[in-house]
C-alpha cells in the first residue's frame, strides 16, 4: 500500500511489512573485487532482498565483516537475463545508479515498488549495454569539490537508505552503540560462490552426459574409418 506526499511522489506504507517494495543489487563489471564485500555489509544494514552478481559466480567477502553470511546472493551469466528475471519475474523497475543527464536526484526520485538498482564500473560508470537496459536514473548530488564521484559502496549505500526510509522498513533493534545482529544462517553452499540451482544442476548434468555420449560415439565410429 503507497500514499502520495505533498511533492507529487509516492511514499510506502510505514508497516515495513511483507507487502513493503523490495529492493535489488546488481553488479556487474566492478573494478575492485573487494568492493562486492562491502556491498553485502550495505545490503544486509538496508535490507536489500537480493544481490544479483552477473558473470562470474565467486566473489571476494573482504570487507564483510561476516555480514556476506546474511545476504542472498543470486547469479546470471548475462546482463540481459538478470534484468528479463527482475522485470518479468520479480515486478521491478531497474534504476541505474549514475551522473548523467535526465538523472533525477536522490532527494526527489520518484520511487515506485520493487526496485533494482544497476551499479556501474567505479572508473567508468554503467556501460552502454547497462545504460540501455535501465528504465530510469538516480545520482547523489555533491557539495564539495575534491572528488568526481563516489567509491561505489559509498554511492549504493546512499541510495539504499533513502530507499529503504521511503519504503518503511522498520528499523534494526539496537543493543548499546551497534544493532543487533542475527545469528549466522547455517551455509548450505561453498564459500564465496554462488552455488547452482536445481534446474542449473540439471541441465548441467544433461550437458555432461550428451557430451560422453557424443565421444562415445566418436570413438565408436573410429574403427571404421580404418576399415
Amino acid at each position: 500500500m503507497q500514499q502520495d506526499r505533498s511533492d507529487g511522489t509516492a511514499t510506502a506504507s510505514s508497516s515495513g511489512g511483507s507487502d513493503a517494495p523490495a529492493c535489488y543489487l546488481i553488479s556487474y563489471n566492478q573494478q575492485s573485487k573487494h568492493n562486492i564485500g562491502t556491498l553485502a555489509r550495505c545490503a544486509t544494514a538496508f535490507n536489500v532482498k537480493q544481490v544479483c552478481l552477473v558473470g562470474s559466480r565467486q566473489f571476494n567477502t573482504f570487507g564483510a565483516h561476516g555480514s556476506s553470511e546474511h545476504v542472498d546472493f543470486c547469479h546470471y551469466p548475462t546482463l540481459e537475463e538478470c534484468v528479463k528475471d527482475l522485470k518479468e519475474n520479480k515486478g521491478c523497475t531497474v534504476v541505474g545508479v549514475e551522473i548523467m543527464d535526465g538523472a533525477r536526484s536522490v532527494h526527489s526520485f520518484p520511487f515506485k515498488g520493487n526496485t533494482a538498482f544497476m551499479l556501474g564500473n567505479e572508473g567508468a560508470g554503467l556501460n552502454e549495454k547497462q545504460l540501455a537496459l535501465c528504465d530510469a536514473f538516480i545520482y547523489i548530488p555533491q557539495y564539495g569539490a575534491g572528488t568526481a564521484s563516489l567509491n561505489v559502496a559509498v554511492a549504493a549505500s546512499i541510495i539504499l537508505h533513502h530507499f529503504a526510509n521511503w519504503a518503511g522498513y522498520p528499523e534494526r533493534q539496537r543493543e548499546g552503540q551497534k544493532f543487533v545482529v542475527a545469528e549466522r544462517p547455517q551455509r548450505t553452499g561453498p564459500r564465496n560462490s554462488v552455488p547452482l540451482t536445481a534446474e542449473q544442476l540439471a541441465a548441467e548434468k544433461a550437458r555432461r552426459a550428451a557430451a560422453v555420449a557424443s565421444a562415445d560415439a566418436d570413438a565408436a565410429a573410429l574403427p571404421a574409418l580404418f576399415d
